[in-house]
């Protein structure tokens, strides 16, 4: 008998995906794209967009490129009322704009620290409060909050993105409480160390490649495939009485191992 998958169908929801231009952005409105959704895809920078918007329609599904910045509360009220003008109702949110300043503790500014709090944390909060406003209407909602493994490890030189990942992590079970009674679930999927944009340069060291590795329960990095089926899972009639949560993505890297065991001979 197969399993009935049913309930991981996306086929008539619409997802908004902020930061999609890129990274981790693409590879969940991918995933929702292949799930059967049609896609609100928002970036500072409209043409860069285009490339991804093609990808996506060449699946079959809508998409509605949007401008975005989550700095300006303006932006974030104007994204999400073309988003339901254009398409009538808006199902899932994947609040996945983000951005991080790698200094040591001691070379952070109050520049840096509030741009990387205004993006990660406050940015969060407001696009989630506007779409819901458009969610609660019809009684039905998916917002998923992204965070990461530093939502609850610390690691040097992260001080405002660890802080702000902490501070998602909070603002998801809160709101989670506020819209629970409206039939929205908030929940937070939190990835391990995935390769981006971002981060690319740190993967062109072989040594720290392996150092991580060795940390990760699978021994590997995610791929962008690793975080499809907890996307579409938490978009999905099938995380219906999961609010609240961060799941990880991290190939078992928060159970805390320290280094890989000898290999026994």
């Amino acid at each position: 008998m197969s399993a009935d998958t049913s309930n991981f169908d996306l086929t008539g929801r619409v997802a908004i995906v902020t930061g999609a231009s890129r990274g981790l952005g693409q590879y969940l409105a991918r995933a929702l794209a292949r799930a059967g959704a049609d896609l609100v895809i928002t970036s500072r920078r409209l043409e860069a967009l285009s490339e991804f918007q093609a990808e996506v329609e060449a699946l079959g599904r809508r998409v509605l490129p949007l401008q975005l910045d989550v700095g300006d509360p303006d932006s974030i009220t104007a994204m999400a009322a073309a988003a339901a003008d254009a398409f009538g109702h808006v199902d899932i949110l994947f609040n996945n704009a983000g951005c991080n300043i790698r200094k040591l503790a001691m070379d952070v500014t109050w520049d840096d620290w509030n741009l990387v709090l205004d993006t990660n944390l406050r940015g969060t909060f407001f696009v989630a409060q506007s779409v819901a406003r458009y969610m609660i209407p019809n009684g039905y909602g998916r917002i998923i909050n992204i965070g990461s493994i530093t939502c609850v490890s610390g690691y040097a030189g992260l001080g405002p993105y660890c802080a702000s990942r902490g501070g998602v992590k909070q603002l998801t079970m809160s709101l989670a409480d506020d819209w629970g009674g409206d039939g929205i679930t908030v929940n937070c999927l939190a990835p391990g160390w995935f390769k981006t944009t971002q981060n690319e340069v740190m993967y062109e060291d072989r040594e720290w490649v392996e150092y991580l590795c060795e940390r990760i329960p699978l021994n590997r990095p995610g791929k962008p495939r690793d975080l499809d089926g907890a996307a579409v899972f938490l978009a999905s009639e099938a995380s219906e009485y999961i609010t609240g949560q961060t799941l990880f993505v991290d190939g078992g890297m928060t159970v805390g191992r320290v280094c890989a065991l000898p290999t026994k001979s």
